[in-house]
């Protein structure tokens, strides 16, 4: 067994199952934000974020998710190492561009590139909300008579406020679209779910899925950007 964790195999395998984890972990995270466009008061989100900080489930989740995107992130590393020393020629002497997509020969610098929006997106929003006596303390509102911190309040305004910011929003929306056209398919692949019928039925399926999660990303900023939340 820990021959097998070791082996080039077995750390793809570890990479694909915690990628399909992160994907999960994305469907639910694009869920709530859609609610950012499907209520102008915020209630809806408000009520969401308040659910996902206050469950006792997700806060057991919430390491795991942690250490999902650590492990992730180690075995790309790893793994582009290992594959850049087995192979030192240089892709562009090897014209492999009819081989395969553009995507699935750069996914360890798509992946970085979502790693640095990772990274802002995790500061101003996540920071703020889990350490707020570090920063500006978040403004309080009530829902139902329920007390919760008003998240919604802290979103949109960076988002109204700030078209940088925006802009590497929908960036970010783009590149993790991008890294998914080949991540989503190839994590199937690697668990041994891919023979020659549902590979192609998989890549269309993985081209869907990326396409649907780029443009919820990147609707949220283009909302509150072109002004449809009113000011």
């Amino acid at each position: 067994m820990s021959n097998f964790l070791t082996s080039s195999i077995g750390k793809k395998f570890i990479l694909s199952l915690s990628g399909l984890f992160l994907i999960a972990f994305l469907c639910v995270h694009l869920a709530l934000n859609l609610l950012l466009i499907f209520d102008n008061s915020g209630d809806l989100f408000n009520i969401g974020a308040h659910f996902m900080a206050t469950n006792p489930i997700i806060k057991i989740v919430e390491p795991i998710l942690a250490i999902g995107f650590i492990l992730h992130i180690v075995l790309a590393s790893i793994l582009t190492i290992q594959n850049q020393k087995a192979r030192p020629i240089k892709y562009a002497r090897r014209n492999q561009g009819g081989n395969c997509e553009w995507s699935s020969r750069n996914m360890y610098i798509l992946g970085a590139v979502v790693l640095i929006f990772l990274a802002v997106h995790l500061y101003n929003f996540w920071w703020n909300i889990k350490f707020p006596t570090l920063g500006t303390p978040l403004a309080e509102t009530t829902v139902d008579g329920v007390a919760m911190e008003d998240t919604y309040l802290l979103v949109s305004s960076l988002f109204k406020t700030s078209v940088v910011y925006c802009l590497l929003y929908i960036l970010g929306g783009i590149f993790l679209g991008l890294h998914l056209t080949h991540g989503f398919w190839s994590a199937f692949q690697s668990i041994g779910f891919c023979n020659q019928i549902w590979r192609k039925r998989l890549e269309c399926l993985a081209k869907i899925f990326a396409f649907i999660i780029a443009v919820g990303f990147c609707i949220i900023p283009l909302y509150f950007m072109l002004g449809f939340a009113g000011n």
